[in-house]
């Protein structure tokens, strides 16, 4: 990864969709696997139980697990190898923590000439600017001066710290997917800035990107039947050790416990779930969520409190989940329901109580 300037206007092409679908050669926070146990399968079913083959551990600052129903080549050591190999693969791409990532250099790079990164930075960064803008700019990975603002970032703020209404018109100043460019210019791969201290943040889809590459590991070897995770976002092939297709909870904000609001059947779709009531803080009675609104500047103040998405890929459902989020039940829904998105979005009502209200896509994923 380096620094490259410019060259002349019509050698570059800037990374469309289209361009975007062609490239991608690889095909769910608050959602647990739930090996549903209430009915035993019988038969063939039961004959051809086993213990599944797990791997898992830390990485990208949270946690990761796979599971494979039946066998994986080289077994379980191999499989612990190659999905560490993978996460350590993407922070050395996307990490904020590790000032020797592309990403990092990149947001410490104080010009605004074109900076090389790989194909991978590239998709990710690309896609989710195009899911970002199609609800509006609500996910927006250009944030992060917000998020250090407000105190969840690595720039620590005394207890309940409430930035002015200066600070906060100073921070936005610095954001903007529009001031953010992903080029392809003879097979090569770059990022460009329109002012030296933007800074991108890929931590809201880089669970997801990482689903999909255990995914994509799978496929590749093989392997019919697997559920992968990291944090909550989800994805999953064939059947679970139980004979039947894989089942995800999707748990509740009630802290301290694991409360499953609901259980789907993804059907070999990726999961992903958002939510604003495990990262915050309070000052004067009020929360304060990590959730921050880019059009606001400030945390999300309304009733939603958590939203799962479904889609093909694991990136799409990590780009859009947050940015939901942040628009609302009502705008969510809405989006949803042009879009024929499904998602399930988890709202505390009047009475304190929490209840869910999804999309007529969601339906047919709810556990019979």
């Amino acid at each position: 990864m380096s620094e490259s300037k410019s060259s002349a206007p019509g050698l570059s092409i800037l990374l469309s969709a289209a361009i975007l679908a062609g490239i991608m050669g690889w095909t769910g926070r608050g959602i647990a696997d739930h090996n549903d146990g209430a009915q035993q399968p019988s038969g063939q079913e039961a004959a051809a139980r086993t213990e599944p083959i797990t791997a898992g551990g830390t990485g990208m600052g949270t946690f990761y697990s796979l599971k494979v129903n039946g066998d994986y080549p080289g077994g379980q050591e191999a499989l612990a190898r190659d999905s560490e190999e993978i996460v350590r693969r993407i922070e050395k791409e996307i990490s904020t923590f590790d000032r020797n990532s592309e990403l990092s250099k990149f947001n410490s790079y104080q010009g605004t000439g074109r900076f090389e990164v790989s194909r991978d930075t590239a998709i990710m960064v690309a896609e989710t600017m195009r899911l970002g803008k199609s609800i509006g700019g609500a996910t927006d990975i250009t944030v992060f001066p917000l998020v250090d603002l407000w105190g969840f970032g690595p720039d620590k703020k005394p207890e309940g710290f409430v930035p002015d209404d200066a600070s906060i018109e100073k921070a936005k100043a610095l954001l903007g997917l529009d001031r953010l460019h992903v080029i392809v210019d003879a097979g090569r791969y770059y990022l460009q800035k329109d002012f030296p201290e933007l800074h991108v943040d890929l931590s809201t889809v880089g669970e997801g990107y990482g689903a999909d590459r255990f995914a994509e590991l799978m496929d590749r070897k093989g392997v019919k039947n697997y559920l992968v995770q990291i944090a909550g976002a989800s994805r999953s092939r064939g059947i679970s050790p139980s004979g039947r297709p894989w089942r995800i909870a999707i748990n509740g904000p009630q802290r301290g416990e694991d409360t499953a609001m609901e259980t789907i059947v993804p059907q070999e779709m990726a999961v992903s779930t958002a939510g604003s009531y495990r990262n915050y803080f309070e000052k004067d009675g009020k929360r304060f969520s990590h959730a921050i609104d880019p059009v606001t500047g400030r945390p999300i103040d309304h009733r939603t409190v958590s939203v799962t998405v479904i889609a093909p890929t694991a990136l799409e459902t990590d780009a859009l989940d947050t940015g939901l989020l942040v628009l609302g039940v009502d705008r969510a829904l809405d989006y949803a329901e042009k879009t024929g998105l499904p998602i399930y979005c988890i709202v505390k009502d009047r009475n304190g109580e929490f209840v869910s209200r999804y999309s007529s896509a969601f339906k047919k994923y709810l556990a019979k």
